[in-house]
């Protein structure tokens, strides 16, 4: 069965406190937990298995695939419907749970993270397009900033969870833990109502992707926005666990936990506000809260510094999240929210896989060079201002 694709109430329910909106949110979470628990314990495992050189290829490979399958997975969004794309991207998570304990080597290790990167290249996109069908625009903001709750709370959970279970049993529980995780995640799927009413049985010609498919020009701003907010946090998935070892932090995921859970205390507000008193002021907010977290994080070289930065930086976060997802879905055409998705995914994975890489390849296992690398992204945090700055004055002198 079919819900209506528009942005209506549900049976008269409320337009986002319902039990789909309640579905959609706690597969995320899930999803969210499977693939991130393991991210704090990748670094050493890969250092394990001879690869040391190559833990900026962690997140960087990751993203690669997750950023390359946005097109497809836009494009199915709008042709096939939403809840097949989630479930794809909650699969992947599951069958690569199972075969990081198979591959062993580092080069079977490598093409896993490839693999993997699949996963986030199909569930969100599908599940913001899902958001947006079954809520009224003028609420976005804080649906799409109550479903980042749930989605950061799976971050907060999955790298505690994953230390800790590796801290007391192995890597290969914590795979297996992973898998389950994502089980669980598409077996809730499996109850939730399609909202895509013109939804087309899958073709082999819906894989063929043109410029078009790849790249919404409608949605620019917001996606430019994103790709400069989040290089950063490539260069903290990939220095982080290194960063808190150096400073004695022995939970690997007390980082990913504080900015999390931080994040978590804005989200919904964020959303609301942006609602109320437009994306732009929002973004302005979370962006110079970005800029403090940094510099936080890099001059600060203690335990009470790192939790500090950790905590302004999951605030950042959470201001900007949902507002940057919402002014997409305001740019975005309604048949094309699945490409408008896509297009700002795209922006996001770009910018952590190159943060990624170029916090691997300056790194090189010098610890000193870590406050240089988060100084470096403090200053990309500055262009976004400018940029947010002239396009304000473009859009109130010339109206565009």
């Amino acid at each position: 069965m079919n819900l209506p694709h528009s942005n209506q109430p549900l049976s008269g329910i409320h337009p986002i406190y319902n039990v789909q909106f309640a579905l959609v949110c706690l597969s995320s979470l899930l999803f969210s937990a499977s693939f991130n628990m393991l991210i704090p314990e990748l670094p050493a495992y890969l250092t394990s298995l001879g690869g040391a050189e190559y833990k900026g290829l962690i997140i960087a490979l990751f993203t690669l695939t997750a950023g390359i399958s946005r097109p497809f997975s836009g494009k199915l969004t709008d042709k096939i419907g939403r809840i097949p794309v989630m479930a794809v991207g909650s699969f992947v998570c599951f069958l690569c749970g199972f075969l990081y304990p198979v591959l062993t080597t580092v080069s079977g290790f490598l093409l896993l993270r490839l693999i993997h990167g699949f996963s986030t290249g199909f569930k969100p996109t599908a599940t913001a397009a899902y958001v947006a069908d079954i809520v009224p625009k003028e609420r976005w903001g804080e649906a799409l900033g109550m479903h980042g709750i749930c989605f950061s709370t799976g971050m907060a959970i999955g790298p505690a969870l994953g230390s800790t279970i590796k801290l007391y049993s192995s890597m290969n529980v914590l795979f297996y833990t992973s898998s389950l995780l994502a089980l669980l995640s598409i077996l809730i799927l499996m109850n939730m109502k399609e909202t895509l009413s013109t939804k087309q049985r899958f073709r082999w010609s819906f894989l063929k992707i043109s410029w078009v498919d790849v790249f919404d020009w409608h949605v620019f701003p917001a996606a430019f926005i994103t790709f400069l907010s989040y290089l950063s946090y490539g260069t903290i998935l990939t220095l982080i666990p290194d960063w808190s070892d150096h400073l004695g932090l022995s939970n690997k995921g007390t980082f990913f936990m504080v900015f999390t859970l931080s994040s978590l205390l804005v989200r919904f507000v964020a959303g609301k506000v942006s609602d109320q008193y437009g994306r732009v002021k929002v973004i302005y907010a979370g962006l110079i809260l970005l800029f403090i977290a940094l510099l936080t994080i890099g001059f600060f070289e203690s335990v009470v510094g790192i939790i500090s930065g950790a905590f302004i930086y999951g605030l950042s976060l959470g201001v900007l999240s949902p507002a940057l997802n919402a002014w997409t879905i305001d740019f975005s055409r309604p048949n094309e929210r699945g490409r408008a998705m896509a297009t700002m995914y795209i922006a996001l994975e770009a910018a952590i896989g190159g943060g990624a890489l170029f916090a691997g390849w300056y790194y090189r296992d010098i610890t000193a060079h870590i406050p240089q690398i988060i100084y470096a992204s403090a200053v990309v945090i500055i262009v976004a201002l400018l940029y947010m700055m002239y396009r304000s004055y473009t859009v109130k002198t010339q109206g565009v």
